[in-house]
């Protein structure tokens, strides 16, 4: 049973799969090699790339909890890498989610499928604040989280071949609202859809269409796709199933 808060657990499922879109664009841009931060300057470099970044918070292994930054005594909430990150803070007194206002939060009960809650916070946090992604950087005795805030990290670009694992990954993370997930990764790329009957229609844009199929409990079922390919001038579909 989740320790997550329904609050919470329904904000993370509206911007799971977009953020791991993004995280997956991120991976492509930003090398993961010996890194170095810092935090004053606002800035992350590995591979020779530097992005500036802010300061989430972090996730203590052996405790099992997830300090925000703005409540962590090296740093508080008029630190430069913490201030861009307040609204996420504010956004959780106004929606009533704890996950995002209390210090510290207890994470010892999670035994879901990342690594460990502080995952799911970040991915939540980061979500909250778009922008490029963000990075778990990893210390003796957990990871601190930043959030990348700079325009030279890529915006995720729609591609239809993705969607379906995307969703598998994202509702297996966040699994209250499948059909949330999908609505919400669609309406960020602005890709018409609509929900009748347990089924999701999808617009492709350039020709085509796309159906999420979910059974009788709100799950994902499949994905079935009919995709124009660009070299065909007579606007014949090729079936795809997935």
């Amino acid at each position: 049973m989740s320790g997550f808060s329904p609050a919470f657990e329904r904000l993370g499922a509206a911007l799971s799969a977009v953020v791991l879109q993004q995280q997956e664009t991120l991976a492509e841009f930003l090398p993961r090699e010996d890194w170095s931060a810092d935090l004053t300057a606002r800035t992350y470099t590995s591979g020779g790339v530097t992005v500036r970044v802010g300061l989430l918070g972090s996730y203590a292994t052996r405790e099992r909890t997830w300090l925000w930054g703005w409540a962590n005594p090296q740093f508080g909430e008029d630190h430069p890498a913490v201030r861009p990150t307040l609204p996420i803070r504010a956004l959780g007194e106004r929606l009533g989610i704890p996950e995002f206002t209390t210090p510290e939060v207890d994470l010892s009960w999670y035994e879901g499928p990342a690594g460990h809650g502080g995952e799911l916070v970040a991915m939540a946090a980061g979500g909250v604040l778009g922008g490029g992604g963000y990075i778990g950087a990893g210390y003796d005795g957990g990871s601190a989280y930043l959030h990348v805030d700079d325009p030279q990290a890529p915006p995720a670009r729609w591609d239809p071949v993705p969607v379906p694992r995307l969703l598998t990954n994202a509702t297996s993370l966040f699994p209250r609202d499948p059909r949330l997930t999908l609505a919400r990764l669609l309406s960020r790329h602005r890709v018409p859809y609509r929900e009748r009957d347990g089924v999701t229609e999808v617009a492709l844009p350039g020709g085509g269409a796309a159906r999420a199929v979910f059974d009788d409990r709100g799950r994902f079922a499949r994905w079935e796709s009919t995709l124009v390919p660009a070299s065909l001038p007579d606007d014949r579909g090729v079936p795809a199933v997935h």
